[in-house]
């Protein structure tokens, strides 16, 4: 079966995880769509140069909407990291105006599968994507903390000197700076990681801070983020791809809060197969439920 996927945004993001699905070899066929037009044709040419020195090939067009009809997936990877630099919430300007013309671009080309949407702030962008799309909410989804989450695995696994693989656990809520790590779900060999932390004297609220800062640090020395973010994203084209049906935190409708946020959920090739229930503490849902506020307040601000 062929594998067809569309990405919104060849900035450093889009065009790095247009790089690894190629070097991968988890498309066949490739749609780039940016308002840069000598950008995206130029990433075009420049992986059609490199496809002779790969493993894999992959078509690409560029810049037809039409072309998204028979996609089985879309990322939405447009934004401006310079508004974002202190906020997630700055790009809210320049991504909310797009929203119209991108979302009716795919709804004319009769676009029926899956949006996995990268842009920030990703919990209100993903809910726009949505609304505006009609999709289903279970084909809608973010990366949200799936790359927070790494950040608090990367964190860990240094303490402990594993590799965040091999680490348990999850960074829940808003892709932001009301993100949390819940820390009762973090375990590292076969243990509580509160008991480690505890015994260590390791203090959680510091790495709550380095795992919330990760992004901005990376920011200050190149002036972008885009491997942790690719990485999360690829990883989540190939679940649903693959119908893998693997638990991964990412941006989802969430009911009881009327907001999509992060929160663990089941990922397959019908986007979000199944919903899981944490056994959070009592201060960890006092947390969620104010970054869900923190998420619907912020995306009433004037732009």
């Amino acid at each position: 079966m062929m594998n067809k996927i569309g990405i919104i945004g060849d900035g450093h993001v889009g065009c790095t995880v247009a790089h690894q699905l190629i070097v991968s070899g988890l498309v066949d066929d490739l749609v780039l769509i940016d308002e840069n037009e000598g950008k995206v044709k130029a990433d075009a040419l420049d992986f059609e140069d490199a496809m002779a020195n790969l493993h894999h090939h992959a078509n690409i067009t560029v810049n037809d909407y039409a072309a998204l009809g028979d996609a089985d997936i879309i990322i939405s990877a447009m934004g401006n990291i310079k508004l974002s630099a202190k906020d997630r919430f700055g790009e809210l300007r320049y991504n909310k105006p797009r929203m119209a013309a991108v979302t009716d671009g795919i709804k004319k080309s009769g676009f029926n599968g899956i949006i996995i949407c990268i842009s920030n702030p990703v919990d209100v962008i993903t809910g726009l994507y949505q609304e505006l799309t009609g999709l289903p909410k279970n084909h809608v989804f973010g990366t949200g903390t799936l790359l927070d989450t790494s950040r608090m695995k990367r964190a860990v696994g240094k303490k402990t000197g594993v590799d965040p693989r091999s680490v348990i656990g999850f960074t829940l809520g808003e892709h932001g700076d009301s993100q949390f790590t819940a820390w009762s779900t973090v375990k590292v060999l076969e243990k509580p990681f509160i008991e480690t932390a505890k015994k260590n004297s390791w203090s959680l609220a510091d790495m709550n801070e380095e795992i919330k800062q990760g992004g901005y640090t990376v920011y200050a020395g190149k002036q972008y983020t885009n491997f942790g973010i690719a990485a999360a994203a690829v990883r989540l084209v190939e679940a649903v791809l693959s119908d893998s049906r693997t638990e991964m935190p990412v941006s989802n409708y969430q009911e009881e809060y009327g907001t999509y946020m992060s929160y663990p959920a089941v990922i397959g090739r019908d986007g979000i197969v199944q919903k899981v229930e944490l056994d959070l503490t009592d201060a960890e849902k006092k947390q969620l439920k104010e970054t869900a506020e923190t998420i619907k307040e912020k995306a009433k601000k004037e732009i």
